[in-house]
């Protein structure tokens, strides 16, 4: 599903090149062990390009960047994972030994080249769910969440299975509602204290998109959380966008308006195709934890990608990108800017706790 950037390797110097164009697999022991594809190919302009696949977690595969041989020395990086990897080609080309560096951490990742005969099956895209369906969940579980809970994840998709881990009701209700936790106005102290785990699975086949994923939210709080609200309109501290001096660095999209793809998130880096400046608005929340309004007056739909550092990066690393607000306006041209302003906000009536499964 990610964008793949061409890159140009390092030449060699007195030497033959090898040929590293191919399926190469193996096995990343963190935690649990992780099969990890990398597919590379050449590409016109005489470098390469490729693709990673952690196929035990996900089909979907990312871009693999800055693709360089000198000698034997391999390195490549994986912006959307903050990830790099740097191995030594083994004389006869069959496998690499190497290591990947992520999150402060660099263990062994050892890659052979691939066969027909000995290639791990990638596992296949789900369907997408109908465009129409209207999806309630047929079969779902809640339960409170373990006190050993570290993170959190709000509308994650394993298959059939819908899944929100270690979530209080308030994030579940600002995900079914496009809010942020500070839009929810009259909640009960243990709405936002009292962390769940929700496991369903809808009753019509196929990947929702987020319209469906809120309408089967939606649908869970009004039967299972007894979930009454009203709306109002109230003035609170909210980041605005707006066009920094020097105007919008934005690609305009070339999709087609009624086909907008999601957005894609993992260690600072952000993938949008064919959204609008009010959807940007909407996905920002989660990463400047506030609400955000959009104030460009633009009103075109556009493709980017943006990159930055989260602060812990920013201290630990030198050469790390930026932080979100200086990457919003180097790469975009756009500025986040801190005001107040009208927003939507939710005001519950009546909320209970979970009815039993």
């Amino acid at each position: 599903m990610m964008m793949l950037t061409p890159c140009m390797s390092q030449p060699l110097t007195g030497q033959a090149q090898q040929d590293i164009a191919g399926t190469w697999q193996g096995t990343l022991n963190v935690g649990n062990p992780a099969r990890i594809v990398v597919k590379i190919t050449r590409s016109d302009s005489g470098g390469w390009t490729g693709t990673l696949f952690s196929i035990d977690e996900s089909p979907y595969g990312t871009g693999v960047q800055s693709i360089a041989l000198q000698g034997p020395a391999i390195r490549f990086s994986v912006d959307s994972f903050n990830a790099t990897y740097e191995g030594r080609l083994s004389t006869d080309g069959s496998s690499i030994e190497g290591v990947l560096t992520l999150r402060g951490k660099s263990p062994p990742l050892n890659l052979v080249r691939a066969t027909a005969d000995t290639a791990w099956a990638l596992p296949e895209p789900p369907r997408s769910m109908p465009a129409a369906a209207k999806p309630v969940f047929d079969v779902v579980t809640i339960k409170p969440s373990s006190p050993d809970s570290q993170g959190k994840m709000i509308a994650g998709v394993n298959g059939r299975h819908m899944l929100m881990v270690n979530t209080s009701v308030n994030d579940i209700v600002a995900f079914a509602y496009g809010l942020d936790p500070k839009q929810i106005i009259g909640a009960p102290a243990w709405s936002d204290s009292s962390p769940y785990d929700v496991d369903g699975v809808p009753d019509v086949e196929g990947q929702p998109n987020t319209r469906q994923l809120r309408t089967l939210y939606q649908a869970l709080l009004a039967d299972r959380f007894k979930l009454i609200f009203h709306r109002e309109k109230r003035t609170l501290s909210v980041f605005a966008i707006t066009v920094a001096k020097g105007g919008p660095k934005l690609t305009k999209s070339a999709s087609a308006a009624t086909d907008p793809t999601p957005f894609y998130s993992g260690d600072g880096t952000l993938k949008v195709t064919n959204n609008s400046l009010a959807d940007i608005a909407d996905v920002m929340k989660y990463f400047v934890e506030r609400p955000v309004v959009d104030q460009t007056g633009l009103t075109g739909r556009y493709d980017f990608r943006l990159k930055w550092s989260p602060d812990e990066a920013q201290s630990s690393d030198p050469n790390a990108p930026p932080g979100i607000f200086t990457a919003i306006q180097e790469q975009l041209g756009l500025k986040l800017v801190a005001t107040k302003a009208p927003v939507d906000v939710i005001v519950i009536d009546h909320v209970e706790r979970p009815s039993a499964n």
